[in-house]
């Protein structure tokens, strides 16, 4: 049942029972002081009584009647409401109508008078007239005590309900509105769930609950920035392999295609020379001669349509060699910009599909910096990062600075570094891009294959 209740619920139900206990603990202990007050006050009552009538009884038989006197005696101190004296003979008849009390209604239950009183207290003091003994019998009647004892337990009990009850609602009303955002953001966290990142919640109740409000809207908004991000990029990826493909079929119709019909002409004219009966052999050599031309030519395109699909020579030559020559391109084409190109020896192997993405990213921080920086230095930085990436495998820290002019104030990135950290997200690195004044730095950790 508890595992069931609201966080309401279960904050209602204790400060309930608390309430509860308040009043029960504050009941007892007036119920567990009623007997030692009855009792005092019997004691008290008693011993009063018997001090008085000790000092009547002394002269008793000094007075013309004495049976009369003491008679007289007994019927005026019954008429007392806490004590009652009887009065009997040597053989303990009494001498004396018994008490008779009137019930006004305001008697408290039995049971209870049972539990604070349990037995009457009675002193008798003898007396003697005449050589004729006797007795005064007292008995304590603390029905007064007991009275107002119960009246107070039930005016506590009265008095104290209505004070926990009304606790206990100005509470609920205290806790239903410092958990009322709970609501709130169990439905925005279901929107957002759903899709709906634009849904957001009104921040209030308790400042904790304020600032998770706070939290849950700035959360929904970053995913809604990368939700629409990844959007993009993916609109920006088909659009990039559309203009790919159409321009490797260009070329393929363009270059490709004139290629092969040449070789096909100078086949054919090679084929019919050879059915000559003398072939001549200036002919032939201008035929092999343009042949040869053409093929040549097929390499070399075949070879620029590799290098945009992927980087010539990485794989035989390493990461080393294929930076080394990326930046000696970049140099021979900007040679007013210096290239300082860095790889730590202690870096190792790091993979293919490592190798691949350090490449991308140095060849796509150097095409940024060339186009938009205006840079007169660029540093680029291979290293082993000393730090593990979130599937334990050790990283590759690569850096690439410039002296440029770095990135307008909320300018975002294009869409080749945003496909980029995509692409390393994936593969369980980070990639950041801190622009200030003195340029713009690229730093991506890449995982490598070394675990």
């Amino acid at each position: 049942m508890w595992q069931n209740l609201s966080l309401r619920g279960r904050i209602n139900l204790l400060l309930a029972l608390l309430l509860a206990l308040g009043l029960a603990v504050n009941i007892g202990r007036q119920v567990a002081e009623a007997g030692p007050r009855v009792q005092a006050e019997d004691q008290s009552v008693i011993r009063l009584a018997r001090e008085f009538i000790e000092m009547i009884v002394a002269d008793l038989n000094e007075a013309p009647d004495p049976d009369a006197k003491l008679n007289q005696i007994a019927r005026d101190l019954s008429r007392l409401r806490h004590v009652s004296i009887t009065l009997r003979d040597a053989g303990g008849r009494s001498l004396t109508p018994p008490r008779t009390g009137a019930d006004d209604g305001t008697r408290p239950p039995a049971w209870f008078v049972g539990l604070v009183h349990p037995e009457q207290t009675a002193v008798s003091v003898p007396v003697s007239i005449h050589g004729k003994p006797g007795s005064l019998v007292i008995t304590a009647h603390p029905d007064d005590e007991i009275a107002e004892i119960w009246d107070a337990i039930v005016t506590q009990l009265e008095v104290g309900s209505v004070i926990a009850v009304v606790l206990f609602l100005v509470m609920m009303n205290v806790v239903g509105r410092a958990l009322a955002p709970l609501q709130s953001l169990s439905e925005t966290m279901a929107k957002i769930e759903g899709g709906h990142y634009d849904a957001r919640v009104t921040p209030g109740g308790a400042p904790e609950l304020a600032a998770i409000c706070g939290k849950l809207n700035h959360l929904a908004a970053v995913l809604g920035e990368a939700v629409e991000d990844k959007r993009r990029l993916a609109e920006r990826a088909v659009s990039l392999q559309d203009v790919e493909r159409k321009e490797i079929a260009r070329e393929l119709h363009d270059e490709f295609g004139p290629y092969l019909f040449s070789l096909r002409a100078h086949a054919s004219a090679l084929a019919k020379l050879a059915d000559g009966r003398a072939p001549s052999a200036e002919a032939v050599r201008k035929h092999g001669s343009a042949l040869l031309e053409q093929i040549n030519a097929l390499q070399q395109f075949t070879r620029r349509v590799l290098e945009r699909l992927r980087p010539v020579g990485l794989a035989e030559l390493g990461l080393r060699q294929a930076l080394e020559s990326l930046s000696r391109l970049w140099r021979e084409s900007h040679p007013e910009v210096a290239i300082e190109t860095s790889i730590s020896p202690a870096l190792g192997a790091t993979g293919e599909t490592a190798d691949l993405t350090i490449y991308r990213i140095v060849q796509e921080a150097l095409t940024n910096v060339f186009r938009h920086a205006g840079a007169t230095s660029v540093n680029v930085v291979i290293e082993p990062a000393g730090q593990q990436g979130r599937d334990g495998r050790f990283c590759a820290r690569v850096r690439v600075s410039d002296n440029g002019r770095g990135m307008e104030p909320g300018q975002k990135l294009g869409f080749g570094l945003v496909g980029m950290r995509e692409r390393i997200l994936a593969l369980g690195g980070t990639l950041n891009v801190v622009s200030g004044e003195g340029g713009l730095t690229v730093e991506a950790l890449v995982p490598t294959a070394a675990a």
